[in-house]
C-alpha cells in the first residue's frame, strides 16, 4: 500500500512539474461551463443533467446519439469540447507514459552504476561475491 501511495505522489508531482494539472483544471472548468450554453441553445436538451450527459458523451467520443445537437452554436461548442477532450487525454497519457519511462530509465542507470562499481572493486571481492557477479554477467548476456 505504501508503494502505491508513493507512486501516486510521484505521479501528482510529475503533473505539477509539467503543468498538466493546470491544463486539466482548465479543461474541467471549460467542460462545466460549456454545459450551460448547450442547454440554452439546444431545443432537445431541457435540463442541466441532459446537457451534462450530452457534453460527457461528446467529450469522451462515445456519442450515444440519444441526444444530438441541432443548432450551429451547439455544434460549435461540441466540436471545441471534443477536440479539447482529445488534447487533454493525449497530454494525460503522455505525462503518465513519460513518468513510467523515467522510472525505468532511473532503475536501469542505478543498476548500471552498481554494476560498474562492482567491477571497479573486483580485487576487494571474495569468491562468493565474484561468483554472484559472474552470474549477473551471464544473465545480461542472455
Amino acid at each position: 500500500m505504501k508503494r502505491r501511495k508513493k507512486i501516486l505522489r510521484m505521479l501528482i508531482k510529475a503533473f505539477r512539474i509539467c503543468g498538466a494539472g493546470k491544463i486539466i483544471a482548465g479543461y474541467v472548468v471549460f467542460f462545466f461551463l460549456s454545459v450551460v450554453p448547450v442547454m440554452i441553445c439546444e431545443p432537445n436538451i431541457s435540463s442541466y443533467a441532459d446537457s451534462l450527459w450530452f457534453c460527457f458523451a461528446s467529450a469522451t467520443s462515445i456519442g450515444y446519439g440519444d441526444i444530438i445537437s441541432v443548432t450551429h452554436i451547439g455544434r460549435i461548442i461540441t466540436v471545441i469540447l471534443s477536440v479539447y477532450s482529445i488534447a487533454v487525454i493525449a497530454i494525460f497519457t503522455a505525462v503518465i507514459t513519460s513518468f513510467f519511462t523515467d522510472i525505468a530509465r532511473l532503475k536501469a542507470n542505478e543498476s548500471t552504476r552498481q554494476f560498474l562499481d562492482d567491477l571497479e572493486h573486483l580485487d576487494e571481492m571474495n569468491k562468493e561475491e565474484l561468483k554472484e557477479l559472474s552470474e549477473r554477467i551471464k544473465s545480461f548476456q542472455k
